[in-house]
């Protein structure tokens, strides 16, 4: 084989062996492979738990019976809550919010969710989010809410195809999936719904510790940024977050929280 031929062959194979599973890093717009690092455990860090070496914080593919699934462009959060714990649909729409923008709207995906309705004013990439996905998804009724569009699926495996459907139609935007405890290993299982960069969990850790290491420890072993919220956002918080409307001096998640699950000021889908 000639020594053309051979850096053809290479520069095809090369994308299938720096993502099968290992952790990249960007680097001046391309991708280098780099060795797992070893994870550490979750550490306090404000009102967050943090967990995982910032050195495994990369973008994963992933083999499933034989099968290459190539990452896609954008973050996908989900987002849920750990025994009793209150609040994490109000952390899900604070989330959304600072991952949207004028030029992009986050997507927030709440399965087994109550239909949205769309507010007076919205965006105008939350309406334009709205538009595709009421094009792709007829049965189901997107609404534009502030800078965020919103969309309610079942909490089923038709459901969660529905929100990967979803994710695919924000083109590279935050999106947030949002459900009960018990749909994450759904989620995570599932052929087809949103394969997820990170999580946040909300926990009291007084009454949860050791369910929320299990949680950690097992979504930190599938290549996933990990945060846990210890405390629950205030009521007026969540109220404007769900409409859409929450800003970055509003009393939303803590920067540390952010950095870990959207990546650096400028780096992450607001725009």
């Amino acid at each position: 084989m000639s020594r053309g031929a051979r850096s053809a062959r290479a520069a095809e194979e090369r994308p299938t062996e720096e993502l099968a599973g290992l952790p990249v890093e960007p680097d001046d717009g391309r991708r280098s492979v780099s060795d797992p690092a070893p994870r550490t455990e979750p550490t306090n860090f404000g009102p967050v738990v943090l967990g995982g070496d910032p050195a495994s914080r990369g973008v994963f593919g992933t083999v499933a019976e034989g099968v290459f699934t190539a990452p896609r462009h954008g973050t996908v959060v989900v987002v849920t809550a750990v025994g009793g714990a209150e609040g994490s649909r109000g952390a899900a729409a604070a989330l959304s919010c600072a991952g949207s923008g004028v030029e992009k709207a986050a997507l927030l995906v709440d399965v087994g969710g109550r239909v949205p309705r769309p507010t007076l004013i919205a965006s105008a990439s939350a309406h334009r989010l709205e538009e595709r996905l009421a094009a792709r998804l007829p049965a189901l009724r997107p609404a534009a809410r502030g800078e965020v569009c919103h969309l309610s699926v079942g909490a089923d495996e038709d459901g969660l195809a529905a929100a990967g459907i979803a994710v695919t139609v924000a083109r590279g935007g935050l999106a947030v999936v949002h459900g009960a405890p018990d749909f994450l290993q759904p989620l995570l299982d599932t052929a087809g719904a949103p394969r997820p960069d990170a999580a946040l969990l909300r926990a009291d850790l007084e009454e949860a510790r050791p369910l929320v290491a299990l949680a950690v420890g097992d979504l930190l072993r599938r290549g996933l940024r990990v945060a846990v919220l210890k405390r629950r956002l205030g009521w007026v918080a969540e109220r404007r977050a769900g409409f859409g409307a929450l800003g970055s001096d509003s009393g939303g998640l803590p920067e540390p929280l952010l950095r870990r699950l959207l990546g650096p000021p400028g780096t992450g889908p607001r725009g």
